[in-house]
């Protein structure tokens, strides 16, 4: 049986006599959270601030004392530290949920120990390098841990990687192939995601993971398209515009099938600063932009409408 929503108690109660008491023990045992899973909720959360609160002191008491520090200090207190959440995570009869955040403050406590290594022994390496080895010496951790902000850390080291190589090595990259690289990195991993979460059901993919995702996948579209309507065109942009339209049509009718809002209002307000972009290229005269205003009210409005619309729909 599907779990009862609060839409439909909603629906019942306009149309029935339910009791207001028999509302509230529906409310209370099926829709509202009780203490329990509060507690639980407020556990990890405290556990998660003060990890993140922790590595962070850990990083400014660095920053702070880093002339008075010997080198040998400096590195063995961060390795410590890293050995000793390591060692916590495989041998502590801890919650799994507290292991994964204990991992992910690891993680990150790689990325200082790189930055303090380059510091002391300036060995001159590129800021790509630096990304690039704190990717790859997380990696395992990441796939072990099948745990979403440590696949979110991972993914961001990724880009900023590439991104920082595009600028330090590859000048003879042109911005539009650098965003369309980006577009179908950030895609190609949104849809090993997605099929990893309908072909195995235990593996959890949260949906603020997955939206994030692909809100930086059409973030780099939409920024790749804009530069290359703004210069010349080149294949790269004939490309990114090609892949662009099949995603776009594919993420519409994948959110009117799935019922969610998130896709087709990223898709929309994507293809609107497009048609804006080439509004003004067409364009410098005054009528155009009075033109342009009066396009992106009434196109706003329009898609924010669709889509209440459309959830309402849903919803009933």
């Amino acid at each position: 049986m599907t779990k009862i929503k609060r839409e439909d108690i909603q629906i019942i109660t306009r149309h029935s006599n339910w009791s207001k008491k028999g509302i509230d023990d529906v409310l209370k045992k099926e829709i509202y959270h009780d203490k329990e899973s509060w507690h639980k909720f407020l556990k990890l959360l405290f556990i998660s601030l003060g990890i993140s609160f922790t590595t962070a002191g850990i990083i400014f008491f660095f920053a702070y004392n880093w002339i008075d520090l010997h080198k040998f200090i400096k590195i063995g207190l961060i390795e410590l530290l890293i050995i000793s959440l390591i060692l916590t995570v495989a041998f502590a009869k801890i919650r799994i949920e507290i292991k994964n955040i204990l991992l992910t403050s690891s993680s990150v406590l790689v990325g200082v120990l790189f930055a303090v290594f380059g510091q002391i022994y300036q060995t001159g390496a590129n800021a790509y390098d630096f990304f690039l080895g704190w990717t790859i010496f997380i990696t395992i951790w990441v796939l072990i841990s099948n745990f979403a902000p440590l696949w979110l850390l991972f993914i961001t080291l990724i880009n900023t990687t590439f991104i920082l190589y595009s600028q330090q090595v590859a000048h003879d990259w042109s911005e539009v192939f650098i965003f369309t690289s980006l577009f179908n990195i950030n895609l190609l991993l949104l849809i090993i995601f997605k099929i990893i979460k309908e072909v195995n059901k235990k593996v959890r993919v949260p949906l603020w993971f997955s939206n994030i995702i692909a809100l930086a996948t059409i973030s780099f579209s939409t920024i790749g398209i804009i530069i290359g309507i703004f210069e010349d065109n080149e294949t790269s942009f004939v490309v990114l515009v090609s892949i662009t339209l099949i995603i776009y049509v594919i993420g519409i009718i994948y959110g009117l099938k799935s019922k969610n809002s998130f896709y087709l209002s990223i898709v929309s307000f994507s293809t609107i600063i497009i048609i804006s972009s080439l509004l003004i290229k067409s364009s410098s005269d005054p009528a155009t932009y009075f033109f342009l205003c009066l396009f992106i009210i009434g196109s706003v409005t329009f898609v924010i409408k669709k889509l209440i619309d459309l959830q309402k729909k849903w919803i009933n």
